[in-house]
Order: C-alpha cells, then sequence, then structure tokens
C-alpha cells in the first residue's frame, strides 16, 4: 500500500507524531512519500516530493510552469481527470491552469492514500485524489477546524464532498467540524498523539520535600496558549503572598506582549523566559516542577502535557479542545474553565493545598494512563488499521 501524506513542511526531529506514524507504517510494510512546500536537509525518513515553486520572476516562473506541464504529459488521462471534476466544482480555465500546476507533483503520482495532515492543506487539491484514483483522508488537528473556519466561512464545503475518511485527535474537533459541515456519513477515527514514554520517565516526586513551588508551561509564545490569562491568576496568588517561580519554555512573536504583562502584574522577578529547548533540556526543567499549566484558549491536544503527565507532575489545564480528554479532572490532573484567571488561581490554591498522599496518586494515576493510553506503539498500530479501511 502506498501512502502520500501531505505537509507544509517535512516534520522536524521533535515533531514525534509525524516522525512514529511515517515509521510504523513502513515496519508494516507500506511505502510511505511525504509531498511538502520545503524539506529539512536532516529529514531521511522517506522520499520527500516538493511541491512546484513559485516566483515573483516572470521568466523564472514561466520555466517553472513549462517544465512542470511537460512532466504531466505522460499523465494526461489524470490531468483530464481533474480538469473534468474542477469544472465540475465550477472552477474557471484560469483556476484550473493554476490549479494544475499548483498540484502537478501530487497528479504525477500513483497513491493508496492521499492524507493531507492538515484540513487547511487540503484547500485548493479537493478533487486531486479523486483524479490519480486515490482514496482522500485529512486530519484535525486544532487551528484548522477550532479558528480557520471562523475567519474563512464555508471554506471545507468542497472538501467535505471528497472525503473517504477523517482523522481526528479529539473528539471536541471532530463536534466543532461537524458544526462546520462535515457530513455524519464520512468514517471518522480518532487517533490522538503520543508519546515515548520511556524517554519521558522520571524518579517520583516526594510531595513531602518540596521547598519551593515551580510552576511551567511548554509552547509557543502565542495568544492561544493562555499566557496572559496564566499570568494574572498567578499575580493573584503572589499578591497572597505565594511565592513562587514560573518557567516558560518556547519562542515566538508575541514574547514582548507577556513578557510586558508580566512586568505590568509585578511578576517580573517571578517569571522565567527559557526560550525553545531540545527534549532532553526540557526533561531536566520539568523535574523541578511542581505544576505543570497548561491554561491555553485554544488547544487540539497538547504533547507537553502528556509529558508531563509521564513525569508525574501535577498538570492544571483549561477546557480548550482536547486537553480535557488529555487530562480528566479530578483523576489525573484538573481542567479549570478557560478566560477565567480566578478559577484558575483557586484550582492552584486548591491543587496546592492537598496533602502529600493525594498529590501521589493523581501523579501516579496520570503516569499510568499517559503510559497505557498514549503510547507511540498504539498510535502506529492505530495508523496501519486506519488506512486498511
Amino acid at each position: 500500500m502506498k501512502i502520500g501524506i501531505v505537509l507544509s513542511q517535512t516534520p522536524g526531529y521533535s515533531e514525534t507524531f509525524f516522525n512514529s506514524k511515517i515509521s510504523g507504517l513502513q515496519k508494516n510494510g507500506m511505502e510511505v512519500r511525504l509531498f511538502c512546500q520545503s524539506k529539512n536537509d536532516d529529514f531521511s525518513l522517506c522520499p520527500v516530493i516538493v511541491s512546484p515553486k513559485v516566483s515573483r520572476n516572470p521568466l523564472l516562473q514561466t520555466w517553472y510552469f513549462i517544465k512542470e506541464f511537460l512532466l504531466l504529459i505522460p499523465h494526461l488521462p489524470v490531468v483530464f481527470r481533474y480538469i473534468k471534476l474542477e469544472r465540475k466544482e465550477g472552477s474557471g480555465l484560469v483556476q484550473i491552469f493554476k490549479k494544475t500546476y499548483l498540484n502537478a507533483h501530487l497528479l504525477r503520482e500513483k497513491l493508496d492514500w492521499l492524507h493531507f495532515g492538515f484540513a487547511t492543506m487540503a484547500l485548493g487539491s479537493e478533487t486531486v485524489a479523486r483524479a490519480i484514483g486515490a482514496k482522500m483522508a485529512v486530519s484535525f488537528r486544532g487551528f484548522d477546524i477550532a479558528v480557520y473556519p471562523i475567519k474563512n466561512p464555508d471554506c471545507y464545503i468542497t472538501l467535505w464532498r471528497y472525503l473517504d475518511k477523517v482523522h481526528t485527535i479529539s473528539n471536541d474537533l471532530l463536534v466543532l467540524a461537524k458544526k462546520h459541515g462535515l457530513p455524519e456519513t464520512v468514517p471518522v477515527e480518532k487517533i490522538t498523539p503520543a508519546i515515548d514514554v520511556n524517554l519521558f520517565q522520571s524518579t517520583p516526586t516526594d510531595f513531602k520535600k518540596i521547598e519551593h513551588i515551580v510552576f511551567m508551561t511548554t509552547g509557543r509564545l502565542h495568544w492561544k496558549k493562555g499566557f496572559l490569562e496564566t499570568l494574572e491568576a498567578l499575580a493573584m496568588l503572589k499578591s497572597e503572598g505565594l511565592d513562587f517561580t514560573y518557567k516558560i519554555i518556547g519562542e515566538g512573536n508575541e514574547y514582548e506582549r507577556i513578557a510586558f504583562a508580566a512586568y505590568q502584574l509585578g511578576l517580573k522577578d517571578n517569571v522565567h523566559f527559557l526560550g525553545k529547548l531540545p527534549h532532553a533540556e526540557v526533561k531536566k526543567e520539568l523535574e523541578s516542577a511542581t505544576i505543570y499549566l497548561q491554561y491555553s484558549i485554544q488547544e487540539g491536544f497538547c504533547n507537553a502535557v502528556l509529558e508531563a503527565q509521564a513525569m508525574g507532575k501535577l498538570c492544571i489545564v483549561s477546557n480548550a479542545e482536547g486537553l480535557p480528554e488529555n487530562v480528566l479532572d479530578g483523576i489525573t490532573g484538573w481542567v479549570a474553565p478557560k478566560y477565567n484567571p480566578q478559577v484558575l488561581s483557586e484550582t492552584i490554591q486548591k491543587v496546592l493545598a492537598l496533602n502529600p498522599e493525594q498529590k501521589k496518586l493523581i501523579a501516579e494515576t496520570a503516569q499510568m494512563r499517559v503510559k497505557e493510553e498514549f503510547n507511540i506503539e498504539k498510535q502506529q498500530r492505530k495508523f496501519v488499521e486506519f488506512y486498511r479501511f
């Protein structure tokens, strides 16, 4: 079986979701190809086909056009099918010409499945799988279902008509997709993110010997991660006399906004921005954490929360999308409603007030659940089954 996966770029070393998926499919005898707009030099898991180039230089772009259309000559029956499908969807001649060029690398392929790693990646390529005689799948991960359709209403109407199967990382994202028009008749399978549970093993935390409280969050410095609301909650705790350190691992274009908020809230000395760190250093920082916070406004599932639970850390998350499926409220951690710093502050106080035995029970239950439910081997088996549909 030959699987084509479409991404914007090849996954990096730390992107375990796609790397483990590709490795698992290959172990089970499936051939995998990646179709990307750009390729990282260090990626070597499978063949990578880069999409046709787009240049502002008219002469250079003309050469790219000629090259791609010459390569399509042996595949004219597929091209004609594609044009027929696009005309059926109401595309004009100029639009069809552009789409044929941009999808040329896909139209030349013989695949059993064409899987778009994010629903937004399928926009403009909805009819390609049908044209090449492949089944079509998309994945729902967060932004593509929770945010993009709000800014672009009805953007997936054409996509829904050509889908053979959907992969979602959480139930909540599926509910949102159906609100945006996903038909009930399209088969769906939930396959959550997974982590290398062996990598994130840790010495059990001695909750009787915590001398200084350390909060920690790993994530891109972006409004979706709820850093401003988290800082407001921590400022409330500081005003009540709580001494703590808050470590933030990650980078992003909203660093100044978040750092200024910390300054205005009187948390300048409490908040430490550690930047982007490799997995080994993330694990080292997690060792020192008392409570892991993920108070996101929008979150598909969040691997970082799985890693924190695997290391036996007490986790408090928001109720954004997949987080209540990641952390079971009162069982493996705590879930607080988003947009409510006051409630987050109260939840943190409640957790800190628990006796060591109660904290240990929650931490161990979370560790066991991650080990059994969110390991890479289980994820790989599910993806093999996904394509045997």
